[in-house]
């Protein structure tokens, strides 16, 4: 192929063995995007070509990435807003033509291999990586991730624990969930921890808190990625089971999520998914 497709606030170029995706810089591209620059993706980590109608008079083309392919989609397991997912290119309803022959050539280069691969696929984004949560400053030098802890933010447990290092042949995985949503936070997963972690991210030393304008998706998010990337590429990582909360605690985060609702803090949407949640943990 070779050719170029701009969209907006990306463009796709398409090259004979992956698509390398170049987003813009300007003042309405997600900052997500900005903070990703370009990603080049193989075709053998596409999994599916679609091309729907969009919002007021666009299509939008999508590459579905293939399961365990890419580490930056691993760890948003699902959590991006359409408008924030880097696979998805928005193009105006005049270009529909042009996008569906290129939407054509893509499916028939694509291979029939949809099992998650030995490795990803999708370079992540490139250390050192920091960012600032709600409750500490976390860094990120390729082989340790580092946490130090803020005052004005941190809970007694984590002062107690004082400021945090753990290499990536320690750890088995990173848990992100996001900011926009309600106990935003990233956990780092131990191989084999001393003791069972904390289940409130806040009370948990192997993890940050987001907040109040605190480790926003387009920071934290390919922060998780380059550390998940890290941990896989230092070996096998065992399966661990996540932690369950005791029951007066799941009461206890339940009653205190109605505060938040009752003060208009929360919406009934966030207020019932959460709250379905917390139940479905006991």
């Amino acid at each position: 192929m070779g050719d170029v497709l701009a969209g907006f606030h990306a463009a796709w170029e398409f090259e004979s063995d992956s698509v390398l995706i170049r987003f813009e810089r300007g003042i309405r591209t997600p900052k997500l995007f900005q903070a990703l620059g370009e990603r080049r993706i193989p075709l053998e980590a596409i999994a599916g070509v679609t091309l729907t109608p969009g919002k007021r008079g666009t299509v939008v083309l999508h590459a579905v990435p293939r399961a365990g392919a890419d580490p930056l989609m691993e760890v948003a397991a699902g959590q991006l807003k359409e408008g924030g997912d880097p696979y998805r290119l928005v193009l105006p309803a005049d270009r529909e033509t042009l996008a569906e022959y290129y939407a054509d050539e893509l499916r028939a280069a694509l291979t029939e291999d949809a099992d998650p691969p030995e490795r990803y696929l999708v370079a992540p984004p490139e250390a050192p990586l920091h960012f600032k949560a709600y409750d500490g400053k976390a860094s990120f030098d390729g082989k340790a991730v580092s946490f130090r802890w803020f005052w004005t933010g941190a809970s007694s447990a984590k002062w107690k624990a004082g400021d945090q290092s753990f290499p990536v042949t320690g750890l088995s995985g990173v848990e992100w969930r996001s900011p926009e949503v309600f106990e935003g936070h990233l956990r780092l997963l131990r191989r084999e921890p001393a003791t069972a972690q904390p289940a409130q991210a806040d009370q948990d030393p192997a993890a940050v808190v987001f907040g109040l304008g605190y480790g926003p998706v387009h920071e934290s998010l390919p922060f998780a990625a380059s550390v998940l990337a890290a941990v896989r590429a230092s070996g096998p990582t065992p399966v661990t089971a996540a932690p369950r909360r005791d029951p007066a605690d799941i009461a206890d985060r339940i009653r205190h999520l109605g505060e938040l609702h009752q003060a208009g803090l929360v919406t009934d949407e966030e207020f019932t998914t959460k709250k379905a949640e917390l139940l479905a943990e006991l």
